[in-house]
């Protein structure tokens, strides 16, 4: 993988996340995917529970950039803001692993909202 390939997966996810097409999602991640909403949350296993929980037809923009690219590794850095009636935004770090065939079979997220802490002796 390098840059140009993680923008492009990028772009797929995020064409998917706005169209609230989980059908896409064949092309994005592999049958096995784990998906960590967060590092400490069990992973969602496997493209069907990915399925499951896709669908949130919530306005939003996303800025992306991809961070670092180490073979079938990549880092992006995401920032997401929901309209509708209760706006929302937070920033993310994707951490993503590659398969051969260019569609991701490990995705972990870790967000943080703005106005909520950051550590557990924070709060």
């Amino acid at each position: 993988m390098d840059r140009a390939d993680v923008r492009d997966w990028v772009a797929a996810y995020e064409r998917a996340w706005r169209e609230d097409d989980p059908g896409s999602l064949d092309a994005l991640f592999t049958d096995d995917v784990r998906y960590l909403r967060s590092p400490y949350e069990p992973p969602l296993e496997g493209l069907a529970a990915v399925r499951g929980f896709w669908s949130d037809p919530t306005p939003f923009t996303l800025d992306a950039r991809v961070v670092a690219v180490d073979g079938a590794d990549a880092v992006v850095r995401a920032e997401v803001r929901y309209g509708g009636d209760e706006p929302q935004e937070y920033r993310d770090l994707w951490v993503l692993r590659f398969a051969g065939d260019g569609r991701v079979e490990h995705f972990e997220e870790w967000a943080y909202w703005p106005g909520k802490p950051f550590s557990a002796g924070a709060g």
